[in-house]
């Protein structure tokens, strides 16, 4: 794909849902994030992470969901979609969730279409999501990521944000979520 994509940015509609779901959501590792979790005494807890090498390349399906995308529509959450500028075919999407009492955004979805991957759209989308983010007087702006998800965790890295903690159960499959956060101010 050529590094000339011309693409805008703009809020997404509900008439994107159907084209974003549409999308390529699959994504290849060759590593995840294993968690170690010793518990020596009854408040002592010791928690590693480590990076895992896989035998073969596994093909994961994001788990694209309709409703997350229809509950980012109001004005009080975000939806962002990625275009071509010319014939505005959907090339990505980001879903934002604004919690103004924790001064978070969180990141729920972040997806560009897999033959359109490697073009900055999902840094372009990244980027205008910390801009909505400060205009919505955010202090810290948070994703969400499965642990198999490495290429997710190297962009989020790549991008300046942090592993800040993890859920044991946080998605609907039950599977553990890792943070990755940044400051905003």
């Amino acid at each position: 794909m050529s590094t000339s994509l011309r693409f805008i940015i703009r809020d997404g509609l509900e008439g994107d849902i159907a084209g974003c779901m549409a999308l390529d959501h699959t994504y290849e590792t060759d590593h995840v994030w294993q968690v170690f979790i010793e518990r020596e005494e009854p408040l002592f807890h010791q928690i590693n992470f480590q990076t895992e090498r896989l035998p073969r390349t596994l093909e994961v399906a994001y788990p694209a969901d309709e409703r997350r995308l229809r509950l980012a529509l109001p004005e009080a959450h975000g939806f962002l979609v990625a275009a071509t500028q010319d014939s505005s075919d959907l090339l990505g999407y980001l879903t934002l969730g604004n919690d103004p009492s924790l001064r978070n955004v969180m990141v729920n979805d972040i997806v560009v279409n897999r033959p359109y991957r490697r073009n900055r759209i999902g840094s372009r989308l990244m980027h205008i999501a910390r801009r909505w983010a400060r205009e919505r007087e955010a202090e810290r702006l948070i994703v969400a990521l499965h642990t198999k998800n490495y290429p997710g965790i190297l962009f989020c890295q790549a991008s300046g944000l942090v592993f800040c903690g993890y859920n044991e159960r946080h998605f609907n499959n039950q599977d553990m979520a890792l943070f990755f956060g940044q400051t905003l101010r």
